[in-house]
């Protein structure tokens, strides 16, 4: 078998052969397909174990490994890290652009007022909401760059984000990012998946104390009197404290005045943070666990959809409140989160523990996200 195995070696001489793979997998061919590196053989530990023997020297040289079943065996595929990222990321600026314009429509007709018919003939009109479509984008970018950086800085290929745009109420359904590569090890797991929520909140605490410092706008007498539906946004402890120590009121005794749109960026990354922090599945607050406590993770994530369905029950049953204040928004949330928790975590290849400063970093981020959270955060109020 060394003779196949050397054979194999001098067909393709510049391909790695690091030493765990001698060690842990037969080879008896390599052959290059599509700037990827592949060897047939077999695997003598099972895959699990042959990605945490293996992973950490391919990825010293510079190459993301997976195994695969074949017809002809096992086969290790190593991919050139960064592979298949060159030109320009079409989709990221098309759906970017496309968020633009959906958010400063939303913030214009929304948020600022400005009548539907005078954007219609004046579409420049919605040039006015720039503020609210800075906070709102502002934040969710600022939350996935975080990622984007901790898994550069770790080597693991990530994209740039992808933001969604929406409707109402806030032109868009948020952001996220795809880590095409497998996680080389609990602390990068955990660095990539706090970095989000970490650059998230100090984007958003800038922002509501812009928002909150900003004077407050008009609103129209019709909707000010109280005709028709409203949505309510209620203030989480975050917006409140951070309203207290700069002084600054979040909503005011004259109708006719609101608080400025800039402060629903804030509040969204409020909520955006909370939902991610949800140790569940891949969520930021699905790696963070993982990487904490291991694969106990999945006995956590477990427990999540029956509070969230627990809490949409308290909520309707035992406050009254309707499915149009936020009882409907938990229950969604709860069939979301069993369906994440479904497909699983992210599992790292290098399984060693993390040392106390991570955890300590951890634990006060979910502490800084559960500033974020209150029982009704939304109402549709209807007078």
């Amino acid at each position: 078998m060394p003779d196949r195995e050397d054979g194999a070696a001098s067909a393709t001489p510049d391909v790695p052969r690091p030493e765990p793979l001698r060690t842990f997998f037969r080879v008896d061919t390599v052959r290059r397909e599509d700037g990827r590196v592949r060897y047939v053989g077999e695997s003598y530990v099972p895959e699990r174990t042959l990605l945490r023997k293996i992973g950490p020297a391919f990825r010293e040289a510079g190459y993301e490994v997976e195994v695969e079943t074949a017809d002809e065996g096992h086969v290790v595929v190593a991919t050139p890290l960064g592979h298949g990222d060159d030109g320009i990321p079409w989709v990221n600026v098309g759906l970017f652009l496309a968020t633009v314009l959906s958010t400063l429509f939303v913030g214009a007709y929304g948020w600022y007022y400005v009548p539907l018919g005078e954007i219609r003939a004046n579409p420049l009109a919605m040039l006015r909401a720039w503020p609210f479509t800075a906070a709102v984008l502002g934040v969710l970018m600022v939350h996935e760059l975080g990622h984007y950086v901790a898994g550069r800085y770790h080597g693991v290929n990530v994209s740039l984000p992808y933001v969604i745009p929406f409707v109402f109420p806030f032109g868009t359904l948020g952001a996220v990012i795809r880590m095409r590569d497998r996680m080389p090890s609990r602390k990068a797991l955990f660095d990539v998946g706090v970095a989000g929520p970490i650059a998230g909140l100090v984007a958003t605490i800038i922002v509501t104390v812009i928002g909150l410092s900003l004077d407050p706008i008009h609103v129209p007498t019709e909707l000010a009197s109280g005709s028709g539906t409203m949505i309510r946004f209620n203030n989480p402890p975050l917006l409140t404290l951070i309203a207290g120590v700069i002084g600054q009121p979040t909503a005011y005794p004259d109708p006719t005045l609101s608080a400025h749109p800039v402060v629903i960026g804030g509040w969204l990354g409020m909520f955006f943070t909370l939902l991610n922090l949800l140790p569940v599945g891949q969520l930021d607050g699905g790696h963070m666990v993982r990487a904490m406590v291991g694969p106990r993770q999945e006995t956590i994530a477990s427990i999540v959809p029956g509070a969230l369905f627990a809490l949409a029950v308290y909520l309707h049953y035992l406050r009254g409140y309707g499915l149009n204040e936020s009882v409907g928004l938990w229950a969604f949330w709860g069939v979301f989160s069993l369906f994440i928790a479904f497909n699983g975590p992210a599992n790292p290849v290098d399984e060693r523990r993390l040392g106390w400063p991570r955890i300590a970093v951890g634990v006060l981020t979910f502490a800084v996200g559960a500033l974020c959270f209150l029982f009704v955060p939304i109402q549709v109020v209807t007078p």
